[in-house]
């Protein structure tokens, strides 16, 4: 079990940084062939970028450090809350194939969270 969390915490990771380093420093770029980018105002999608880049850094570093190991657990759950709203925002624009997505990534860091917090703790 310990495996396979990490291998979901790091590409979870890699996924939700790239994803908070876009909205952060290529939002002008990207948002122009994405809808529901509309949704929101920048400052907020900006907000949720630097919100992902630290969770980001949260899923490993202090897993990997042993310390304060509860910050993963932290990081994982506020990608998982933070996914509820994007479910809300791909469903105002009725965009499936993306909506699919947020909900599996949800899904996975809420398993993540319960992952480090119940079935394989770091200590």
């Amino acid at each position: 079990m310990n495996i396979l969390l990490w291998v979901l915490q790091i590409l979870t990771a890699l996924l939700y940084g790239s994803s908070g380093v876009m909205k952060v420093f290529l939002f002008d770029k990207i948002s122009k062939d994405v809808p529901s980018f509309g949704a929101l105002p920048r400052d907020v999608w900006m907000a949720l970028g630097v919100l992902e880049i630290i969770c980001t850094i949260g899923l490993i570093l202090p897993s990997v450090l042993h310390w304060h190991p509860y910050l993963t657990i932290w990081a994982a759950a506020l990608l998982a809350v933070e996914s509820l709203l994007f479910i809300w925002v791909h469903v105002h624009y009725h965009e499936m194939g993306t909506l699919i997505m947020v909900i599996f990534l949800g899904l996975l860091m809420a398993f993540i969270a319960y992952g480090r917090m119940v079935l394989k703790p770091i200590v």
